[in-house]
């Protein structure tokens, strides 16, 4: 029977260039990391349905890939519904298996705990360039901290990363769910109906305020409240970092609690005056992100020169409860790994320092002490922190050593039987 030579729809299998950039960009953010006192953890690629479920993921549960019952469990004459036949999944995101991880081990681990998770999550999505069904996530979590310095820390880490890592002249959009309800209020709109308000507004980049208005007439909200609403916007519209801030604070008075204001102020304040990447601070109050766990601040990195945003995240301080039956301050951020590979592949990024790449290429009757000979002389290059690849010489020498080259390696040796060949 003949091998499938395709992967699983929506699935990709990553060559040797790719691998390479990709493990020097692990490298790079394990390292950025660990100076910023995150540890890392891993916890598996299966988790319960039950809490794949939690209302905790949003639109993403919708994409679960489920795995069937096994062995004894697993009743396929009495199966009714689909209940009978599953009970787990393949993880979504990194978010909730870190929530019930912490709910096990928080006996055990520091307060704050301060998290570090790469690793494969699965959505049973439509697959397009640059988006597949399995993906890397990579996620900074603060859990224990109620104040703003997790997210000064967490947006101070990803920068800094971002910036070891060759980006530049990005924005860090922020906002504030308090502040987006704040709003909603103050234009009027049935606080039942806020998440539907919000729904149209994270729209706005792609509809403009016009469409806006449009959407949300057409959902029956009065003139009065989407006028008040809209006013806001364009009262603050080409105003970054501070000046945004006030302004639309200035405009809600009290329906917008001094303390939000205040260390939303102290966030992107602390940020600008610490960061050491090349970045901007943009307060941004059309900013949404979509995951209804979030409780607080809310940011995204946007690389508009690239097309999109690289990563996101924010505070959740409501979601640890449900699985530990306390509230537990949280807060995270999460880079877009694979979207990150994907514009470094597209700009030829280099990999910086990398070690001198060397083939020895030996004709096929070397053997015995002569081969020995070949072998030492390669592993004292290695030694010497030389990468050296030993190969057998094919017969098309010339299309061998164009590959070699297309690889990477910029000396090539060739070893004879006869030395005078």
């Amino acid at each position: 029977m003949a091998l499938i030579k395709k992967p699983v729809t929506g699935m990709k299998d990553i060559l040797p260039a790719e691998m390479q950039l990709r493990d020097y960009c692990i490298g790079v953010i394990k390292k950025t990391y660990a100076e910023f006192g995150f540890t890392s953890i891993e916890t598996p690629a299966v988790e319960s349905l039950a809490n794949l479920n939690s209302k905790q993921g949003g639109e993403n549960e919708k994409l679960i890939f489920k795995v069937m019952k096994r062995g004894e469990k697993l009743n396929l004459e009495t199966a009714k519904e689909e209940n009978d036949l599953t009970d787990s999944g393949l993880r979504y995101d990194l978010t909730v298996p870190l929530v019930r991880f912490y709910a096990n081990h928080a006996n055990e681990l520091p307060s704050p705990f301060k998290a570090l998770q790469m690793g494969s999550v699965w959505r049973a999505d439509r697959p397009q360039k640059g988006r597949y069904r399995q993906f890397m996530q990579c996620d900074i979590d603060i859990l224990g901290e109620a104040s703003n310095l997790a997210e000064i820390e967490l947006i101070l880490a990803t920068t800094t990363t971002l910036g070891r890592l060759g980006f530049k002249d990005f924005k860090i959009r922020i906002n504030e769910r308090r502040i987006l309800k704040a709003m909603a209020a103050y234009s009027g709109f049935p606080e039942e109906e806020y998440d539907n308000v919000f729904i149209t507004l994270d729209k706005m980049d792609k509809i403009g305020i016009d469409g806006v208005a449009e959407e949300l007439e057409k959902s029956g909200f009065n003139k009065e409240s989407i006028d008040k609403y809209l006013d806001l916007f364009r009262a603050s519209e080409g105003k970054n970092g501070l000046d945004g801030l006030k302004i639309i604070a200035d405009m809600l008075g009290d329906y917008l609690e001094a303390e939000v204001r205040e260390s939303l102020e102290e966030i992107i304040s602390s940020v600008d005056a610490t960061k050491s990447a090349q970045f901007e601070m943009v307060f941004d109050p059309t900013l949404v992100r979509g995951m209804s766990y979030y409780t607080g601040t809310i940011f995204e990195v946007a690389m508009p020169q690239y097309g999109g945003s690289c990563g996101g995240g924010g505070r959740y301080d409501k979601m640890v409860g449900k699985f530990l039956g306390q509230d537990t301050p949280a807060c995270g951020f999460s880079i877009g790994f694979e979207r990150i590979i994907m514009i470094m592949m597209d700009e030829g990024f280099k990999i910086p320092g990398e070690s001198k790449k060397v083939a020895f290429l030996i004709e096929k009757g070397i053997k015995g002490e002569r081969l020995a000979q070949i072998i030492s002389e390669a592993q004292k290059e290695r030694e010497n922190g030389r990468s050296v690849l030993v190969v057998r010489m094919n017969k098309n020498k010339k299309f061998q050593k164009q590959q070699l080259t297309e690889q990477g390696y910029t000396e090539i040796k060739d070893y004879y039987a006869n030395p005078l060949s």
